[in-house]
């Protein structure tokens, strides 16, 4: 009898956020990181702690590493030595004395509301009582002057129970004590919230750094900042899938190539001083690869990347650059489909894992309404058919690739009956082996040989959310003004020693690519603003920084907000809704 069909399933979850502090102030603008890290990132952990069996592949952006780093030594000074912290959300949940100015007050209410409303929200009737009151408070500003104290501290306090994980929330009994509490928390109890906070930051990352010496989960990082790598080297890589795309006044990113071997070298340091050892994997930003991008990170050492399901099928469909010969390679002699599966390019050393669409966007978007053993059924459905499908290939990989933050806001319990089940069904499987990538790779499958790759991103296979409309290529064009001032500063030897690598970190922000993600007219307007602002911010920094003034231009907005997000929230690095 023959043995049943088994397929390898490796789930990624990629944890990244921008650099939402201000450099030169240390002040953060946004709250996300250190929300995401006591929510998402300690629960991600803890169901992989509770599943012996269970395996995943987890990618964290250096800068998410760094800032959780901060966040931790800042709650942890203020509680042992008084020291401020530099987060106002946060700072408002241990200050003695809240905010007394209207404008302070007000603004202190308005981030108070910003949660998911059905699934934080309205859970607790607590929190959904204070909300509302802080909607009408929001929609007659004038009244904020009659807000007492208690109101301030009251859902301050609700925001941040709101925001814990799951696992803590069931798990802690001083979090118990205090969900038990619906109004009148007194100083002790908002210290006591945040001493618990405090523990969650200072303990996440060496949380995941355990189950990956245990070898039960793989590590992997994504360069430095999170630049758009393939547009850094070229950017004429977009018209591969976009033949008639607009591209920027800029003719190139000056000095890209540069540039993209410092974030990924950076990302590779930042990685070994946080988990003690080096990494072999890498999922680019956004999944963005192209044949150059790709040499780049076999030039570094990594075993394997990852791209999008749409990279592999417009490289695949159409005549590619041989990426050994460049030569052009007929349609019709190139290899068939078939996603599940790894690849190499040419004779670049390196495997490309593709990520199944499909099957990510239905955890990404489509199960958070569904009951959790419907939901994981259906998954574990369609994965068997797959096995099924992909008996004969011993190579075979379904690779589920998403964010590993953002969707389980719009899931009951943050996921935690999906997850849960999840994990279970598919460590204990018949016909699923839960796996990594790197084990993928030990266990020494051939790889398919793609004679060339079309370049692009996981989102539609293209760069059409990064460079393309007026508003994207406008803000490469204000960066490559900004890379210019530096090189001159360089170049005139006005930058040494600490200096120049302040400087150079504030560059590396603003070359990260989030940025360009939200500029347009097709996301939602205040999610823009915060964005807009948050790069116009980082590029007058940089000119501050090299002693130059900022152009006029960064001190008016060229966004335009408006419309719904374009993927629904569920995956995007610092969406909130």
């Amino acid at each position: 009898m023959s043995a049943e069909p088994r397929l390898r399933v490796v789930l990624c979850w990629h944890m990244h956020q921008p650099q939402y502090r201000d450099l030169i102030s240390g002040e953060y603008r946004l709250p996300w990181t250190y929300l995401h890290a006591i929510k998402d990132y300690v629960d991600m952990v803890a169901h992989l702690e509770a599943i012996p069996n269970a395996r995943a592949v987890v990618n964290f952006a250096p800068l998410v590493l760094e800032q959780i780093g901060d966040y931790a030594r800042q709650v942890d000074g203020f509680l042992n030595n008084g020291l401020a912290i530099r987060d106002p959300i946060l700072a408002a949940l241990g200050a003695a004395a809240l905010p007394a100015d209207a404008d302070s007050r007000l603004r202190l209410v308005k981030a108070a509301l910003r949660a998911n409303r059905q699934r934080i929200i309205e859970r607790f009737p607590a929190f959904y009582r204070l909300a509302e009151m802080g909607e009408w408070l929001v929609a007659h500003a004038g009244s904020i002057g009659y807000v007492s104290d208690q109101f301030l501290a009251d859902i301050v306090t609700w925001y941040h129970l709101g925001w814990l994980a799951e696992n803590v929330r069931r798990k802690d009994a001083r979090v118990q004590r205090l969900m038990a509490k619906p109004e009148g928390f007194t100083l002790h109890d908002r210290r006591q919230l945040l001493e618990i906070i405090s523990g969650l930051l200072a303990g996440v990352i060496e949380r995941y750094r355990r189950l990956a010496e245990s070898g039960r989960v793989e590590l992997s990082v994504t360069p430095y900042a999170h630049p758009m790598v393939p547009l850094l080297l070229d950017f004429n890589v977009a018209r591969e899938a976009m033949p008639e795309a607009h591209l920027p006044l800029l003719d190139r990113y000056p000095g890209g190539a540069e540039r993209a071997r410092w974030h990924i070298d950076q990302a590779i340091a930042a990685f070994q001083q946080h988990f003690g050892f080096r990494p072999s994997g890498c999922w680019p930003s956004e999944g963005g690869v192209s044949a150059a991008t790709l040499e780049l990170l076999a030039a570094a050492g990594f075993r394997w990347t990852a791209s999008g399901e749409g990279v592999l099928r417009n490289s695949l469909s159409k005549a590619a650059p041989n990426a050994a010969t460049d030569k052009a390679v007929d349609a019709a002699e190139a290899p068939q489909p078939c996603l599940h599966r790894s690849y190499q390019l040419g004779a670049i050393p390196i495997r490309c894992f593709f990520r199944d669409d499909g099957l990510s966007d239905l955890i990404g978007f489509t199960y958070s309404d569904w009951a959790a053993d419907d939901a994981v059924a259906n998954l574990v459905h369609h994965l068997e058919n797959i096995a099924s499908a992909c008996h004969a290939d011993s190579g075979a990989v379904a690779s589920i690739i998403m964010d590993g933050e953002n969707a389980w806001e719009h899931y009951p319990e943050n996921g935690y009956y999906f997850l849960s089940a999840l994990y279970e069904r598919l460590s204990s499987h018949p016909q699923l082996e839960l796996t990594t990538f790197s084990a993928c790779l030990d266990e020494a499958a051939t790889p398919v040989v793609l004679p060339g790759l079309t370049a692009g991103s996981w989102v539609y296979g293209t760069f059409s959310t990064w460079i393309g409309q007026a508003e994207k290529n406008r803000g490469w064009d204000m960066l490559g003004d900004a890379k210019h001032a530096f090189d001159a500063a360089v170049s005139a030897r006005r930058l040494s020693g600490e200096q120049l690598r302040i400087a150079e970190q504030q560059l590396a922000v603003c070359e990260g690519s989030d940025w360009f993600w939200w500029f347009g007219d097709d996301n939602p307007a205040e999610t823009v603003t915060d964005f807009d602002c948050l790069y116009r911010m980082h590029l007058a920094n940089l000119y501050q920084l090299i002693g130059q003034e900022p152009p006029q231009y960064l001190s008016q907005s060229f966004t335009r907000g408006g419309g719904t997000p374009r993927h629904g929230g569920a995956m995007r690095p610092g969406k909130q809704s």
